[in-house]
C-alpha cells in the first residue's frame, strides 16, 4: 500500500468537493469556480474588479473568463467605481443574488452534513492542522528554498 502524504490526502478531498460542487452547478449551466465568485461578491455594495482576484485566489485572466461567463449568464454587470476612475465595480444582478443565495445554502448544507458526521472537537482539530500546515507553507521553509536566480541555474 503506498503511504498517504499530506499533499495526496488535501488534493483528493479537495478534488471530491469540488466533483460534487461541479455536478450541483452544472444544473443551472455553471461551474463551481462561478459559485465562488458568487458568494465573494458583496450583495449590496458591489466589489471592485481589482479586489475580487486575490480574494479569490485566482490569476486575472481566468477571472475575466469568469466574469464574462457570469455577465453572459445575467449574474453580474460593471459599473465604474466611483473611488477609482480607472477600475470598475462587479454587482450582482438579482438573478445573481438569487443564484448566490441558492450557492450559499449549498455550502452550508454541506458543512452541515460534515458537522453530522465528525466531532466538534475532530473538526476543531481538523481546523488547527490546517493552520499549521499553511503556516509551514507560508514559511518557504518546506522545500527548503533557496534564493536562486536563473543565471545560478
Amino acid at each position: 500500500m503506498k503511504k498517504l502524504t499530506v499533499e495526496y490526502a488535501l488534493r483528493a478531498t479537495w478534488l471530491s468537493i469540488q466533483k460534487m460542487y461541479n455536478e450541483e452547478a452544472q444544473k443551472f449551466g455553471t461551474t463551481m469556480s462561478i459559485g465562488f465568485a458568487l458568494l465573494s461578491l458583496d450583495p449590496e455594495l458591489g466589489t471592485p474588479s481589482t479586489a475580487l482576484g486575490p480574494k479569490m485566489g485566482i490569476e486575472s485572466t481566468s477571472l475575466s473568463r469568469i466574469l464574462k461567463s457570469m455577465e453572459e449568464l445575467d449574474l453580474v454587470y460593471r459599473t465604474p467605481n466611483p473611488n477609482d476612475g480607472r477600475g470598475v465595480l462587479i454587482h450582482l444582478t438579482s438573478f445573481g443574488k438569487e443564484r448566490r443565495d441558492y450557492t450559499r445554502q449549498q455550502v452550508l448544507d454541506f458543512n452541515q452534513a460534515v458537522a453530522e458526521k465528525i466531532s466538534t472537537e475532530k473538526l476543531n482539530n481538523f481546523f488547527e492542522v490546517i493552520d499549521q500546515i499553511n503556516q509551514v507553507v507560508s514559511s518557504k521553509k518546506a522545500l527548503n528554498y533557496n534564493e536562486v536566480t536563473i543565471s545560478q541555474l
